[in-house]
């Protein structure tokens, strides 16, 4: 999504428009430079998805862009360029570099790929390839609905909600290599005795309570209490963003947030804008998956995590308020 500032700074009058997924509609609603979503329900599996790719041909794009590049978008793409040459709409795709990973992850050729990876820069290139610009950059408001707004003005205490003075913890991942120790967690919010700290994640996350009770009068754990949209608004609203390498992490970089990535195991999850300070070690075996999902290979279980410590993560919040 932040390559959609670019697109109607590049064509102002043009209409952009989305297929997605229906349970992530609420995200693109809240971009106003999204005008219109196509949405596709997994429950119609593939014939679901041809007569919807079907219906889009009727708009007549001038330039289709895959961002996926998966299966069911290479479904979607054929079906809208299947006209004659001189109708075609261009088509630009954001590659995967599938074989240049697995030369990266499987037999260790550490020149195949060039890291860091930052994850938003991928999805602006092929867009350049077609004549878009980002001179402006991506950082752009979403417009939260007032439902959103009035849940968590309702969940949060007055002087969480109204100050936006929170900094936001992010504990969870999506797999356990990527997680940041939990006691690194609460000796962070210890050695701030005067902030105030929401924590998100989802309702498996029950380790969360642990790091909330640390300090209850100063730490409201949100944990499974919001949605994935709701969450964002949290991220839309505090501060300082402290979080590990998830999609929240990547939604404060869209927002133009304060924040503090840690980086651990994985190679594609980097931060773009200036607002994000990565944090990370330089070790001989990092980064080592794509995902996380891989045990650790080091004698010291998530070395790459443990050595950055608390009082490293405490010194660059502390530059953050200085800045």
């Amino acid at each position: 999504m932040a390559v959609t500032r670019g697109i109607k700074d590049t064509w102002p009058g043009a209409q952009l428009s989305w297929i997605t997924r229906t349970d992530m509609a609420p995200m693109l609603k809240a971009d106003p430079y999204i005008d219109k979503i196509y949405l596709f329900d997994r429950k119609l599996g593939l014939t679901g998805l041809v007569k919807m790719a079907v219906s889009m041909r009727q708009a007549n794009f001038d330039i289709v862009y895959d961002a996926h590049n998966n299966i069911r978008s290479f479904v979607v793409r054929t079906i809208l360029l299947w006209r004659k040459p001189s109708m075609r709409p261009q088509l630009t795709i954001r590659g995967k570099q599938r074989f240049k990973r697995f030369l990266f992850f499987n037999l260790y050729i550490r020149s195949a790929l060039k890291l860091p990876f930052r994850g938003i820069r991928s999805f602006m290139t092929p867009l350049r390839r077609v004549g878009c610009s980002f001179t402006k950059g991506w950082y752009h408001p979403w417009e939260f609905p007032q439902t959103v707004i009035d849940k968590i003005e309702g969940l949060l205490p007055y002087d969480f909600f109204h100050t936006n003075n929170y900094i936001t913890l992010v504990p969870s991942a999506a797999w356990e290599l990527k997680r940041w120790p939990m006691e690194y967690w609460q000796q962070l919010i210890l050695k701030f005795p005067d902030r105030k700290f929401v924590i998100i994640g989802g309702p498996e996350d029950t380790f969360t309570n642990e790091i909330a009770a640390i300090a209850p009068q100063r730490v409201l754990n949100m944990a499974g209490k919001t949605n994935l949209f709701e969450s964002f608004y949290l991220i839309y609203c505090s501060s300082l963003v402290v979080s590990n390498d998830t999609g929240f992490l990547h939604a404060a970089d869209i927002f133009g947030n304060d924040g503090i990535a840690l980086m651990g195991p994985t190679a594609f999850g980097h931060p773009t804008g200036s607002t994000i300070k990565v944090m990370e070690t330089d070790l001989y075996c990092r980064p080592c998956s794509k995902e996380g999902n891989k045990q650790c290979a080091h004698s010291q279980n998530k070395k790459c995590l443990t050595d950055i410590t608390p009082e490293m993560v405490v010194r660059q919040i502390i530059n953050f308020r200085e800045q």
